[in-house]
């Protein structure tokens, strides 16, 4: 039986909220109720900055992270690693790995994996650009490929390793320490962490 709303605008806000993933239309309404008790100008705070964020964040022009400006902070700072790329499926991952403090080279998101059975093939990805990078900067020694540890993952892993293997760098990925199955988001820091010390020469 469907919910009835005394509101039209309220069921409005309601089916918005619950397009958001995981969160189902008791949990939306929650939310929107919330916002209804909160004071305008917070309300208008909070939409202005989701406004702000949709019409204004950029993607980075050379590793494509998430960024206010063209060049993100990590690919402008002068103090990072420019001799290591980490290849990401996401901006997520870019953010759990830096929280392990334990990289200090660069990225590259791919902004998704290999998945013949979600339509997604090597052209819907951030490979053809990962190549070009790599060609076009000699100073690039290693590529960490630090997918999650799927089939989806390996077989996008696999396809890196056969496109870079004419540009003869070394090309390692991070030690399973990560259960295979997992997402890299959901890993533990010391475990992601121990993982990226502990690479691996990557064996296609």
């Amino acid at each position: 039986m469907s919910q009835q709303y005394p509101s039209q605008l309220l069921e409005k806000a309601v089916s918005e909220f619950s397009k958001l993933p995981g969160v189902g239309r008791k949990t939306a309404l929650r939310l929107v109720l919330h916002l209804l008790r909160q004071e305008p100008s917070a309300v208008d705070s909070f939409t202005a900055a989701l406004s702000n964020l949709r019409h204004n964040v950029k993607h980075c022009k050379v590793c494509y992270n998430i960024s206010d400006t063209d060049i993100c902070p990590i690919c402008s700072n002068p103090r990072r690693d420019k001799t290591t790329v980490c290849v990401v499926e996401n901006i997520q991952d870019v953010m759990a790995i830096e929280n392990t403090q334990q990289y200090n080279g660069l990225y590259h998101v791919l902004g998704g994996v290999i998945s013949p059975m979600d339509g997604i093939g090597p052209n819907d990805i951030e490979i053809d650009s990962l190549a070009k990078r790599v060609g076009e900067h000699e100073e690039i020694e290693e590529i960490i490929l630090a997918l999650s540890s799927t089939m989806e993952g390996d077989t996008t892993n696999f396809y890196i390793s056969r496109r870079l293997a004419p540009y003869s760098r070394k090309i390692s990925v991070i030690a399973r320490g990560i259960s295979v199955g997992n997402e890299l988001e959901y890993t533990d820091e010391v475990t992601l962490g121990r993982s990226i010390v502990n690479r691996t020469p990557f064996n296609s």
